[in-house]
């Protein structure tokens, strides 16, 4: 036989490395003789490869209507926005708690930390699950938590309410930190995530940025209380739409995927398909290395399928009650899927050996720290002389963010999707993920500078003008470092999205968590100015990891091919 392979990635070729990919690989498909049964790969109206390919299925999350798609974003969008809020929200109360009961600021500090550590550590338990049991019931569980959280903290009459309602509240928001990654993966195309995420990120800061504010409004109009009122008969509204307006989106790529035949073959064309085939499967199912026999990317394109598509083209949409279920079990799941769920638990836990992770994390890390810094000092300065704000105008503050977070999602998300696009080209249409990092260089300039402008400016009392630039240009940091963190490690590991979000929440988290109790102590210990003069120091050098990046990140990658494939092998049920 002259060559067999599957249109997704070669895991098995020698020279696979994860996230390289040719996005103009073959030529273009009207050049194809429509003489022969030559079925060739799927592409977009400007002859980009869709990847990952769409099967014929009508249950393929890839095939759905754009309707069908935007209703479910718009879901998805909606929980990170409201989870982002609900975990922004607690401040509100902060005055009043400790004036009506006593609860020191301290303690509820340490329900921040508790809530960061429940946001990045519960997000490595449903992992598992998501593979195992649907997308679905993750969402829900979290919806749940941030419901009974909300309640929890609106009875709240002693230290261990405030702190332990955090707990809850940080689990709902674990669905938005790596889950909604993985929903939008299923549903978009890799060369689309880059607008996509413009969006998530934008959904996270209006929560993060906005949540304050609104819940400082309810706290003024209707007291404390309705902040956790309001944020539970949200969280429970949302509950029962996504009980039965949101869709599964996982599904079973491998049953449905196709295996070509170049056009090529000399003899014995019949049984070789057959034979090859059966080979094939027994490789996969004993998770055998596939020698793969032809490299040539570009012959993809003239090849004839060799297994039956009729089956996929007559299947049958699911029906609603399914398309809902609470719970849908993986092909692969064995009995309650227990044993499965603690091997892959294990197993992620390799996430962490990929650079890009801790990449990704660290960056999009320190902008959560950076925020714990910038909203104490409004909190200490601006109420006073020469500003002398109200609390609301303090809250009113984060707009500017907001405005800079918008500028810096359009710029990582859909000007770099044209910018990506634009360098592969000129390089032959192979793609590679650090092309997602070039931009990040005008970030390196404007972060550092609005920390300056914003932390030196407050404390040496410069001109209002100068601190609200400051604070548009960190959330210009926040929304371009967060849109490309995630991006590129998207990128880079397509077949592992939640897995590698996964090790991103834990290490942003964790790292939010330490700057959250060191914040006072430092701002205190340090004075204003030179504490952000030095954070200014550390945002530089930690955007600057993107130029041995750039020039690493490939070898980098091709290093963690296997656990790169042992993941996905788990993902799909190979293993």
């Amino acid at each position: 036989m002259s060559g067999t392979l599957e249109t997704t990635a070669n895991y098995y070729d020698d020279n696979f490395v994860p996230g390289t990919t040719n996005i103009l690989v073959g030529n273009d498909a009207s050049s194809i003789d429509s003489s022969t049964s030559a079925k060739p790969l799927k592409r977009n109206k400007d002859g980009i490869i869709l990847m990952p390919q769409p099967s014929e299925s009508p249950n393929d999350p890839l095939n759905w209507s754009t309707g069908r798609k935007m209703w479910h974003f718009v879901l998805l969008s909606f929980i990170t926005a409201l989870t982002a809020a609900t975990s922004n929200d607690a401040g509100a109360a902060q005055d009043s708690l400790n004036a009506i009961y006593g609860i020191s600021y301290d303690a509820m500090n340490t329900g921040a930390g508790v809530l960061f550590i429940f946001i990045g550590w519960s997000c490595i338990f449903f992992a598992p699950a998501s593979s195992l049991y649907g997308r679905r019931i993750t969402y829900i569980i979290c919806l749940l938590a941030g419901t009974l959280g909300s309640v929890w903290f609106a009875s709240s009459r002693k230290t261990a309410d405030t702190i332990w309602s955090q707990a809850f509240v940080g689990m709902s928001e674990a669905c938005a930190e790596a889950q909604v990654q993985q929903s939008l993966s299923d549903i978009f195309f890799q060369h689309q995530l880059g607008s996509v995420l413009t969006v998530y990120i934008l959904a996270t800061s209006v929560g993060s940025f906005l949540g304050p504010l609104i819940a400082h409004l309810i706290s003024q109009s209707q007291t404390f209380r309705w902040v956790g009122w309001w944020g539970a008969i949200i969280c429970g509204v949302t509950l029962i739409v996504i009980i039965f307006g949101c869709e599964e989106t996982v599904f079973d790529r491998m049953k449905h995927s196709v295996v070509y035949q170049s056009n090529n073959s000399v003899e014995g064309e019949e049984n070789d398909k057959k034979e090859d085939l059966q080979k094939i499967e027994s490789s996969l199912e004993k998770n055998e290395d596939i020698e793969t026999k032809q490299n040539d990317v570009t012959e993809f394109s003239s090849e004839t399928p060799v297994a039956d598509a009729e089956a996929q083209v007559q299947e049958k949409l699911k029906p609603y009650h399914k398309r809902i279920a609470i719970i849908t079990p993986s092909p692969y799941l064995e009995g309650y899927g227990f044993k499965q769920y603690v091997k892959r638990f294990i197993v992620y836990f390799k996430i962490f050996t990929f650079p890009a992770v801790w990449l990704s994390g660290l960056l999009w890390g320190l902008q959560d720290a950076y925020m714990t810094f910038f909203l104490t000092t409004q909190d200490t300065y601006f109420y006073d002389d020469p500003w002398n704000k109200s609390e609301t105008g303090v809250a009113i503050m984060n707009v500017a963010t907001l405005i800079g977070a918008c500028i810096g999602c359009f710029m990582s998300g859909m000007l770099s999707d044209k910018h990506v696009l634009w360098i592969a080209r000129k390089n032959g249409g192979i793609y590679e993920p650090e092309y997602r990092l070039w931009l990040l260089f005008i970030t390196l300039i404007i972060s550092p500078v609005g920390l300056i402008m914003f932390g030196v400016g407050a404390a040496r009392e410069w001109p209002w003008q100068v601190i609200y630039v400051g604070l548009g240009f960190i959330g210009f940091g926040w929304g371009s470092i967060g849109d490309t963190a995630m991006s590129y490690l998207m990128d880079a590991y397509p077949e592992i999205v939640i897995q590698g979000m996964v090790g991103v929440s834990i290490i942003n988290n964790t790292l939010a968590c330490v700057f959250t109790f060191v914040c006072s102590y430092w701002l205190d210990g340090a004075g204003t100015s030179s504490t952000y003069i030095t954070l200014a120091v550390i945002d530089f050098v930690s955007i600057a990891f993107i130029v041995p990046t750039l020039y690493y990140g490939k070898s980098w990658r091709k290093m963690t091919k296997k656990h790169y494939i042992e993941m996905v092998e788990l993902t799909q049920g190979m293993g």
